[in-house]
């Protein structure tokens, strides 16, 4: 099987001190390319540079809406002196977070709308962050496609935890979802009813380490190598092998995201 972690963050020094470690651990357990996600201008410096180094691995650039308090038109300028880099593949992870409140709301929303006329401009795919904000998100989604139809297709929803009712509204804009370790989790029958509504032709896999740590090893310390749960649990909430999730995950993946 070949298989892609389309988001985790090596980028953090503290959970990976060596992230060349974890990325050799990866691709034992079978994952042939991996993205780098950057919150903020030093750690999507740091995904650059991971990138640069290692084969199969790749980056995005941007701010995360939990550091937006510390966002400006400079820093915004550092973003995009990155963006045009071979190894950047997305801008990510943007958006909105009513989960915490570390960022205003004005605060999130300007860098939001910032960092996506960024990338209109470079026509690159956008990896949003969304946590209890999908009734904010969407309605600036809905609004966008209209004056920009080139971007649809070009917007992932990761780790997607929205309702039915929140998916079905990202597919009319053809967003595609990332499916990380809850849909492993034993309680998660209402996300897994939610991804079955999607299907797997918008689907990409995900493991967000160091966080959101998969079924069997929930309570430690996630690694990309363990994107391979993601997959079986995936193939489990379909009712497919893991085989099949896998092949059309990873088309997804390479497709989204140009690689």
């Amino acid at each position: 099987m070949r298989l892609i972690d389309t988001h985790c963050h090596l980028n953090d020094t503290e959970a990976f001190p060596n992230p060349s470690e974890a990325i050799a651990e990866a691709r034992a357990a079978g994952v042939e390319k991996l993205i780098v996600i950057g919150v903020d201008t030093e750690s999507s410096r740091l995904a650059v540079e991971i990138a640069e180094q290692h084969e199969g691995v790749y980056a995005t650039v941007g701010w995360h809406p939990n550091y937006t308090q510390n966002f400006n038109k400079l820093e915004l300028a550092e973003i995009e002196k990155l963006i045009t880099h071979p190894k950047v593949v997305a801008i990510g992870e943007i958006g909105m977070d009513f989960h915490w409140d570390y960022a205003t709301s004005d605060e999130q929303r300007s860098a939001l709308l910032l960092q996506l006329d960024l990338a209109g401009k470079y026509e690159k795919p956008v990896v949003f962050h969304c946590r209890e904000a999908e009734w904010f998100l969407l309605p600036i989604l809905e609004k966008r496609i209209q004056i920009c139809p080139k971007e649809r297709g070009k917007w992932l929803l990761h780790c997607f935890a929205g309702s039915q009712d929140d998916a079905k509204r990202a597919i009319e804009l053809d967003c595609m979802f990332g499916v990380d370790g809850p849909v492993t989790y034993k309680k998660a029958d209402e996300l897994r009813e939610t991804i079955q509504t999607i299907g797997l032709e918008r689907i990409v896999i995900e493991t967000d380490a160091p966080w959101m740590t998969p079924v069997p090893h929930r309570g430690k310390r996630n690694k990309p190598a363990w994107v391979k749960h993601v997959n079986e649990g995936l193939a489990e909430t379909f009712d497919v092998t893991p085989e099949v999730t896998a092949r059309i995950t990873t088309k997804n993946a390479e497709d989204f995201f140009g690689i």
